[in-house]
């Protein structure tokens, strides 16, 4: 169900008018280096003599200081229930990235990108739809849920957990979300591998949606406050090794920032 599809993608983009998806809509307002004040007094010493130094020294915000983030692949991390959890009260937007589930055409080698749907659960509720279209109508621009308003926010131990599923041929593919048991839904910060068995930024399966969010070492590439969750939905987990087992069937990018 999945093959190289970068000519494809461009094509569709071109013949609907949909322009190609920008980079990084993480919205984080906290540092991504150190920054600070030095300052010392007097101003104006005498030779012999040496001022007092004041430094104040902001340090980075990461996502791991404020949400705790856990996924099948944790030590003792709370089996194939896969969620994000708030330490502190947080204000909290939802994009699609892309959505990576094609078909062949019959007879060719065409292919075409068929409806997914992405689902969220907040706070232990039920998994309601926050998505549901087709690759070339993503807009990662725009926040498909959130808890952003002066009046809203994630508080503390408010899980957010995901799933997803896809529509072919009138009937759902295989439903998959954060408390299957398996390693369908995955969830990563900033520097982390993606978990497939060979180096996802040199697959040729890799979707164009996905490149900007990958370094060239391949490692993810996202914002300091700032989780990916990553979706397999065609193949089971038992299924690891297969190269369609590439975890770009949905992709959301979910922001956090401090109230």
């Amino acid at each position: 169900m999945k093959t190289s599809r970068m000519a494809a993608l461009a094509a569709v983009l071109l013949a609907t008018g949909v322009s190609a998806p920008r980079a990084l809509f993480a919205q984080s307002t906290n540092p991504s280096i150190p920054v600070g004040t030095l300052s010392a007094f007097p101003k104006i010493v005498q030779p012999g003599t040496h001022p007092t130094l004041t430094w104040n020294i902001s340090y980075p915000s990461i996502v791991q200081d404020y949400v705790k983030v856990n996924d099948p692949s944790d030590p003792g991390g709370g089996g194939g229930d896969t969620y994000i959890e708030p330490k502190v009260k947080l204000k909290a937007k939802v994009r699609v990235i892309g959505a990576g589930v094609t078909v062949a055409q019959s007879g060719s080698n065409n292919f075409s990108f068929v409806p997914t749907e992405a689902q969220l659960s907040f706070n232990g509720g039920t998994y309601s739809r926050i998505f549901y279209n087709t690759n070339p109508n993503v807009n990662p621009a725009t926040v498909v849920w959130s808890r952003a308003t002066s009046s809203t926010y994630v508080n503390v131990g408010q899980k957010l957990r995901f799933g997803g599923r896809y529509f072919y041929n009138n009937s759902w593919g295989p439903y998959f979300n954060s408390q299957s048991g398996t390693k369908n839904v995955r969830i990563l910060v900033n520097g982390e591998m993606p978990p497939t068995t060979y180096p996802l930024h040199n697959a040729p399966t890799l979707e164009s949606f996905l490149k900007p969010y990958l370094d060239a070492a391949g490692r993810v590439k996202i914002g300091p406050m700032d989780c990916i969750v990553f979706m397999e939905l065609t193949h089971h987990d038992s299924q690891i090794s297969d190269q369609g087992y590439d975890l770009q069937d949905m992709v959301l990018l979910v922001t956090f920032e401090t109230l």
